[in-house]
């Protein structure tokens, strides 16, 4: 049997907040113990949390096969190659990793100073956002310079051949971030916009409170559809008026109320082009109960596109995203591990426990079938590029209708409050004339 790559060898150990306690030299040997204590208790207590709320067991690390390509959002690598391997390592952990926080500030309208438990969905719902938002902001290819070198706590990917001395030559964390420091500024900008502090237009304080308007609380359970909005609300709402977000409706994305959103319908000076750019979010359902294994095709399709940010999904009330694929298994991004709130408003807070080092995977046949797909476009010539790859991606399903559908014109939600907001008609053929009723697109087999 050809062996495995493990490419999930890097340990989580940030089990404990070391803001909490004061470890300062101490001569009193029955303070030292005391405080001893008090750590190994956190340790406990996070190790617990982190077992209960079912992402973060001690089974044995998942292996992705060297033989096969491994697909991670658009983009394809042979692990079979040291190369590949280290650029596959750099992609991956660059990604941004939202988890169940403990510690911030309590959550308005309840005394929640944690969503371990409940808040998986916003927290993948966030990653997928952020995604897009590192596609929107940071230059093309970009990776944490973190990721560039190797720590203590990195993946040994590299061969010991290709280094000069023989050996991987290690690095500090602080000397791998002082590399870039404009793009590493951005970055960390990026990480403050989902800060759990209420001023955070990503965070989740703001979503929460944007998602009482769909009648849910602090400690509900929010499904992908429900994130979407809230996401799209977020956005709206915030001073990034270089972005839209667009929620389809009925599994339909209406082309003449997509380029109202992004076009020039209203004039705004802080955007030079006149054109925004697009996070377009489309919440489906692949079956009843379970996932129609003849949609399989369809998801790998769609996780293969460039302009894919990603799948908001996961579990029966166990919230994933998904952001790749090897053979039958999904590769995902788990939010159920527990850590300390970090307090984004100070210079150089710590960045680690915004990116994970542990590759996750499951069969297609665990997806639960309602989940929510995103993707991005750039500029007008990059949504009619969207548009045509998806459609490609979609009819090459052996499944007799596709998961959604792209309609020319408006909506008649649209339509009806559209007094205000003049409509920008569609110049180009961009999909489907003929539009169907929601029930044949929204297919339950």
């Amino acid at each position: 049997m050809e062996p495995a790559d493990d490419l999930a060898s890097f340990e989580v150990v940030h089990l404990s907040n070391p803001g909490l306690l004061d470890l300062s030299a101490d001569d009193d040997g029955h303070v030292q113990q005391s405080k001893e204590k008090t750590k190994l208790k956190t340790k406990l207590v996070s190790a617990w949390n982190n077992v209960r709320y079912g992402g973060w067991s001690l089974k044995g690390k998942p292996r992705l096969s060297k033989s096969r390509p491994v697909c991670l959002l658009g983009q394809s690598y042979q692990l079979s190659y040291s190369g590949e391997r280290e650029c596959f390592r750099r992609a991956f952990s660059s990604l941004l990793w939202m988890t169940y926080r403990r510690g911030f500030p309590p959550l308005d309208g309840s005394a929640l100073g944690s969503d371990a438990g409940w808040g998986c969905m916003l927290r993948s719902a966030q990653m997928l956002l952020a995604q897009g938002l590192i596609l929107h902001i940071m230059p093309a290819g970009w990776t944490w310079p973190a990721t560039h070198h190797q720590t203590k706590d990195d993946l040994q990917v590299l061969d010991s051949h290709t280094q000069d001395s023989g050996k991987p030559r290690r690095l500090s964390l602080g000397t791998a971030l002082d590399c870039g420091s404009q793009e590493e500024s951005a970055h960390r900008r990026l990480v403050c916009w989902f800060g759990d502090h209420p001023p955070a237009p990503f965070g989740l304080h703001r979503l929460v409170e944007l998602g009482r308007a769909s009648g849910k609380r602090a400690g509900d359970w929010y499904g992908p559809a429900i994130a979407a909005h809230i996401l799209q609300k977020a956005v709206s709402a915030s001073e990034l008026s270089s972005l839209a977000v667009y929620v389809a409706q009925d599994c339909t994305v209406y082309i003449g109320d997509v380029l109202t959103l992004c076009g020039t319908s209203r004039v705004d000076q802080s955007v030079r082009s006149g054109w925004k750019s697009l996070v377009l979010l489309v919440p489906v359902r692949l079956g009843s109960d379970v996932l129609n294994p003849t949609y399989i095709h369809c998801v790998k399709r769609l996780l293969e596109l460039r302009c894919c940010v990603g799948i908001i999904g996961g579990k029966p009330k166990h919230s994933l995203f998904f952001v790749g694929f090897q053979d039958d298994q999904l590769i995902y991004l788990d939010p159920h591990y527990c850590q300390a709130a970090v307090d984004v408003k100070q210079d150089n807070f710590p960045l680690e426990s915004f990116h994970c080092k542990s590759v996750r995977k499951m069969s297609f046949s665990r997806m639960d079938p309602s989940c929510t797909v995103g993707f991005y476009a750039r500029s007008r010539d990059d949504l009619l590029t969207l548009c045509s790859d998806v459609t490609k991606a979609l009819s090459s399903s052996q499944e007799k209708y596709p998961i959604f559908t792209f309609v020319e014109g408006h909506s008649e939600e649209s339509a009806c409050a559209s007094d205000s907001v003049p409509h920008t008609e569609p110049t180009g053929r961009l999909g489907r004339v003929k539009k169907r009723s929601s029930m044949d697109d929204f297919v339950l087999l």
